[in-house]
């Protein structure tokens, strides 16, 4: 490294052209004055780092509930176009984008850096949303397949952010405040991805209330639009921000051992990305759908839409509260026991839910008080503990990359979900949504107690150690870091450390 290097020059011997007491003071303070300005840059990019990540992950919060109720005013503008297939592909075509851009983004952060893949995010949020507002068509299938299009655009970029975003956060949040990275990471990435349901609604209602329900093509295009403002709100500081410390020194830019990658993080791999596939199943569909279920229950009249939409809010809100419960949980109890906890949660209200379906949508507010408390615990099991398991469990060098992959077979389920929720209620019955859940918060509870560590917080640069420890105790000696912390994979490993993971 050039710590190493330098250390290495000023202790030469046998130099006879050794420079005078003043010059080495001179440099000395030259050097020290460097390191002290990139020290507090780092500092203020780590902290604009969680709050821009914060912001941001409110727009894919917004941009995943987007369609709950943009589906109902298209379904009532065109009642006869716009069919379940349509419905179906439209709201399918932002996780196809977002699985995409989970697995690609997450390999990009790796190695291009974090700030580059935030950028490029960034830009394709604002791009698609841009399109998605214009949409328009020679016919209303062909608006509607620009609207597919544009929405897969939007995908990948709110896709993008999640391992991008994330893993910035966790490593600021790792320099600024170790012992409660925890919690702090939970409020800067899930609340925020959460609070973006009622933030959704709430401008769906204001702008149905100022454009009247004559005018549902504006409604949307105008919540279309909106969303394209949230991301530039906080383009200016992501232009800014550094790369962590963390990143500087493990990232692996040229031939990364993905062999040796896979049978060290397998376990932990099918962990994170079979439970967060049973998550996404599960609060996809019962999210994009859920004002569908709503508008089934609701009593028909002239203002449909409208109380359908302040249902949604409730809802939405009702589920909020198990995000910051999760965020008080993680260092308590534990990661691993507050994940289970919320998939139990799945279990309780689904099969009462589920099992009273008949008897609980006849008193509309029980329906949504039970229904919001289902999606409180996935909000505060699951919901919270997957982001932060899957920025905690991998090393730096590999950390976008596992999270991507996670994330990524997450929006799969999350499409199964979408795409098997209609056939569902119609073979099946409305009941087996919610049973369904049920049996999926148990396969939740098995795969997290046999394939997920119980992590209490400890610090990213342990877990980096012991990776490095450990392709070097299996012969790789490349090169890692980046700029000022760049250096090879055995520098500053200790031997004891090595022999620890050999024997593990």
């Amino acid at each position: 490294m050039t710590e190493a290097a330098v250390s290495g020059v000023a202790h030469q011997d046998g130099n006879p052209k050794q420079q005078p007491p003043h010059a080495s003071t001179e440099l000395s303070s030259e050097s020290g004055s460097t390191v002290d300005t990139r020290t507090r840059r780092q500092k203020l990019s780590d902290i604009f780092t969680i709050f821009a990540s914060g912001a941001a992950l409110i727009s894919d919060g917004y941009q995943n509930n987007l369609m709950t109720m943009t589906n109902v005013a298209l379904r009532k503008e065109y009642p006869k176009q716009y069919t379940p297939y349509f419905s179906t592909a439209v709201s399918n075509a932002l996780l196809v984008g977002e699985v995409i851009g989970q697995v690609v983004v997450g390999l990009t952060c790796d190695y291009l850096g974090r700030k580059f893949a935030i950028i490029l995010t960034t830009v394709m949020i604002v791009v698609g949303g841009i399109l998605a507002t214009a949409a328009s068509g020679t016919t209303i299938h062909g608006m509607f397949w620009m609207l597919i299009v544009a929405r897969g655009i939007v995908g990948f970029g709110t896709g993008g952010e999640y391992p991008a975003s994330s893993t910035s956060a966790s490593e600021a949040a790792n320099e600024q405040n170790l012992k409660q990275r925890g919690p702090l990471f939970i409020l800067v990435t899930n609340l925020p991805l959460s609070f973006g349901g009622p933030l959704a609604v709430s401008i769906f209602l204001i702008v149905l209330s100022a454009a009247g329900q004559t005018h549902l093509g504006t409604v949307w295009r105008v919540c279309m639009g909106i969303g394209c403002l949230l991301p530039l709100s906080v383009f200016y500081f992501r232009m800014k921000m550094l790369n962590s410390k963390l990143y500087r020194r493990g990232a692996i830019k040229k031939r990364v051992p993905y062999t040796l990658v896979l049978r060290y993080y397998w376990k932990r791999l099918l962990g994170t990305c079979g439970a967060w596939f049973l998550y996404d199943f599960i609060t996809f569909p019962n999210g994009v759908f859920s004002a569908t279920i709503l508008s089934g229950v609701v009593k028909k009249g002239s203002n449909n839409i409208r109380s359908t939409a302040e249902w949604q809010l409730l809802l939405g809100a009702i589920a909020l509260p198990g995000v910051i419960v999760g965020a008080y949980l993680c260092n308590r109890i534990g990661r691993k026991n507050t994940m289970m906890l919320g998939f139990s949660g799945y279990l309780v209200f689904g099969l009462i839910i589920g099992c009273a379906y008949e008897q609980i949508t006849k008193i509309l507010p029980l329906f949504v008080v039970f229904y919001g408390l289902m999606q409180s615990c996935g909000n505060m099991g699951p919901g919270d503990m997957l982001g932060l398991l899957s920025s905690e469990s991998y090393a730096t060098a590999v950390r976008g990359t596992c999270y991507g992959i996670s994330a990524a077979l997450g929006k799969t389920g999350a499409a199964i979900g979408t795409q098997a929720f209609t056939p569902i209620q119609v073979q099946l019955g409305k009941r087996w949504t919610f049973i369904i859940a049920a049996i999926c918060g148990v396969a939740g509870i098995l795969v997290t107690y046999f394939f997920i560590p119980d992590l209490r917080g400890e610090d990213l640069a342990r877990e980096d150690e012991k990776f490095r420890a450990y392709l070097v105790s299996k012969g790789w000696h490349g090169e890692m870091g980046e700029d000022d912390l760049k250096g090879l994979a055995d520098d500053g490993v200790s031997q004891e450390v090595i022999e620890d993971v050999k024997r593990a």
